[in-house]
Order: C-alpha cells, then sequence, then structure tokens
C-alpha cells in the first residue's frame, strides 16, 4: 500500500472551497479530510487543490509539428514536447484533436492524424507521456476520403470522440468568404490565388460529400459506441440536424441561438477558454462569457492555448460576478468534460475517484499551476 497525505490545501470540491487535506492510496483518493492532518503529510502551503483537468478538444500537437508554415518537425519530439505542456497546464487527460482532412493541396492542413496517432502510442508505449492521450478525431464531412482515412484509426488508435466538422468558406465559421481568407491566409502563407483555388474546390465539394459523408461517419461512430460531437453550429437547423445524430458535445456554436437550443436539447455546449481569457471570439462569434452568464456553458477547452483553462476557470468567477462560482468553473474544465466523454472515474477530488490534482497558487498576477499529479504520481 503506498499512501500520501497532502495537507494545508484550500480543496476545490463539487459545491464549495474548503481548507482540508487530501488523502491517496495506490492512486486513489480515498479521503476528503479536514482539520490537522496527520504527521508527515506533505504540505500543500495553503494553495488551491483542483481536479485534473479533462481537455476534450486542442489541436495544440499540430503547432509542435507544424512549428512553422510548410515546415514539419519531428513527430515523436513534437508530440513529447505538446504532451510536457498540456501536463504542466494542469491537464491530466487529453483528447489530442486530430484533424481527418485529406487535402494535400493546403499543405499541414490535413493534420497528418495517422502519424501523430502512432507516435502517441509509441511515446506511451516508451512510458514518457505525462497525460493519459484518447484520441478526437475532427473529421471534416465535405472532404474526399475522410470515411476512409476515420475508419482506418478507427480499430487501434484509441479513439474515443469524433466531431463533425464543415470549413466551407460562408457558412458556420466563417459565415463569409471573406473570413475564410483572412483566417487562412495569416495561418498558413496562402497567396490570393491558392486560396481562389481552394474556396472554388471546397464549395464544391461541400455540395458533393457533406451530406453522404456525415452520414456514414455518424454511421460508424454509433457502431462502435464513439461520442460524437458537432462544431460551429451556428442555425436552427445545424442543431436539429445534431439532435438527430445522436450528438453529445456541441463545439463553438458560433451564435447564441445555436448555443442555446444545443443546450435545451441536452447537448453539452462548449466553448474555448481562449474567448473567456481574451473577452471574446477572435473570429467575432459568440463570446463564452454571455453563454456562461446565462447558465448553457457547460464545458471549456483550451483549443489553441493549454495553459487558457486555468486561467479561464479563476477568470469566469470574477468575469461574471459570482454568477458562475469557482466550483462550477472548475467543473467545466474538469467533471463535466469527462461526463460528456464517459469518464467516470475522473474529473472531482472525491473518494473512490482518480487521484488526479493541481496545486495552484493563486497568488500574485495569476492562478499558477505549481504541481500536477496523475493516479498519485506527480507528473509535472
Amino acid at each position: 500500500m503506498n499512501e500520501t497525505v497532502y495537507a494545508n490545501a484550500l480543496l476545490v470540491l463539487e459545491d464549495e472551497v474548503r481548507p482540508g487535506h487530501l488523502v491517496v492510496r495506490d492512486g486513489i483518493i480515498t479521503e476528503i479530510g479536514e482539520g490537522t492532518a496527520p504527521r508527515g503529510a506533505v504540505d500543500m502551503g495553503g494553495d488551491h487543490v483542483l481536479p485534473g483537468f479533462v481537455e476534450l478538444h486542442t489541436d495544440h500537437v499540430e503547432g509542435h509539428l507544424y512549428p512553422r508554415p510548410r515546415v514539419t518537425w519531428n513527430a515523436f519530439a513534437a508530440v513529447t514536447a505538446y504532451d510536457a505542456q498540456i501536463a504542466a497546464s494542469g491537464i491530466t487527460t487529453v483528447f489530442d484533436s486530430l484533424r481527418v482532412w485529406p487535402d494535400k493541396r493546403a499543405a499541414g492542413m490535413d493534420g497528418d492524424a495517422a502519424l501523430l496517432a502512432a507516435t502517441v502510442r509509441e511515446a506511451g508505449a516508451a512510458g514518457v507521456l505525462r497525460a493519459e492521450h484518447f484520441v478526437h478525431l475532427r473529421c471534416e464531412v465535405t472532404a474526399d476520403g475522410v470515411v476512409e482515412e476515420a475508419g482506418a484509426l478507427l480499430d487501434d488508435a484509441g479513439v474515443r470522440l469524433i466531431s463533425l466538422m464543415d470549413h466551407t468558406p460562408g457558412q458556420r465559421q466563417f459565415m463569409t468568404e471573406a473570413q475564410f481568407r483572412s483566417y487562412y491566409k495569416k495561418k498558413s502563407g496562402m497567396s490570393d490565388a491558392e486560396l481562389d483555388l481552394i474556396v472554388s474546390e471546397r464549395q464544391e465539394a461541400h455540395a458533393r460529400y457533406a451530406r453522404p459523408n456525415r452520414a456514414r461517419l455518424v454511421e460508424m461512430a454509433r457502431a462502435q459506441g464513439i461520442v460524437l460531437a458537432s462544431h460551429d453550429d451556428a442555425t436552427d437547423d445545424h442543431v436539429t440536424e445534431a439532435i438527430g445524430d445522436g450528438v453529445a458535445i456541441a463545439e463553438f456554436p458560433t451564435t447564441d441561438r445555436a448555443a442555446d437550443a444545443s443546450h435545451k436539447a441536452g447537448i453539452r455546449v462548449l466553448m474555448g477558454a481562449p474567448n473567456i481569457v481574451r473577452g471574446g471570439s477572435h473570429t467575432g462569434n459568440v463570446a463564452a462569457e454571455s453563454l456562461a452568464r446565462r447558465g448553457v456553458l457547460d464545458i471549456l477547452s483550451s483549443d489553441y492555448v493549454p495553459g487558457s483553462l486555468l486561467l479561464a476557470a479563476f477568470e469566469l468567477p470574477a468575469r461574471t460576478e459570482g454568477v458562475i462560482t469557482l466550483p462550477q468553473a472548475v467543473a467545466m474544465v474538469s467533471a463535466n468534460p469527462a461526463q460528456a466523454a464517459g469518464l467516470k472515474d475522473r474529473g472531482r477530488l472525491a473518494p473512490g475517484l482518480r487521484a488526479d490534482f493541481i496545486r495552484v497558487s493563486a497568488a500574485g498576477a495569476g492562478p499558477a499551476a505549481r504541481a500536477v499529479w496523475r493516479q498519485g504520481e506527480r507528473v509535472a
């Protein structure tokens, strides 16, 4: 038996924040204690202790694989550097959001899902990963070959989540063609002529492939019990389609109307933590804070900045003047995503659950993760 007590902590529990201590035995939380801790306990110095974060949607690994336009880095080095950053940010469970978007015309935009999934498995087998990794396939329904590529990854990649994406210029995230051009020109460095061709091809591909590909991906997910997410829903029709497909998570709805309808239908609404930290969407879509104030925000994702989860969890109570409490904000980055993904053994500080937790200093300019444990082992 391996038992450790972590004392002198501000424990962020489901409904309250209170001083106490945490007893961990063989990687499991066995007790949430109050009062004086036993001699020999690890002193947490009065810092907050939060459950480890559960990240459902981050494509940050692709930024490590492609650190510059048309530059591909060593895959193993990219994955381990990404994992270290994830863990240091307090994320103990991460769904690596791998883009399944066959489009060799746009180098780096297809994501190399097979390469990254295989490299994560390799790093895991070597025992060098700090966080626990699952695979989230972000499937572009307009792409010819997306069903075949996704299907090839299902058997051995540990896929637990599939999102149904459609980045056609003129809808969803890119309600205007100008938004699409501006975003991808900055991201990829493509010329106007290259973008002209891509816009034309993608609009044609949407008309040809979107509906049948979406139907096949939904059928595939249902057959294997994989959680489904919709992406960038904007209209009532989008939400109706998501309900019919059995979608469990609405990722980044772009309008208040779509977010409200999704939440009302029991679909968990996921927004980006950077949206909270920045005070709004970087693409001009709906502000996550406004959804939180109305009680229709369920999950926060770090998206492209792993450290944003911790910042958002502490900023949201202040930004909403207490409408969202710290325990509620922390649940958005831990308990709620764990439940949405079907992970019942983590996401809260409670006896019987995994000892995934973070020591956070909330003093000074902002919260900082001082140490991170996964299943009772310190990983950062």
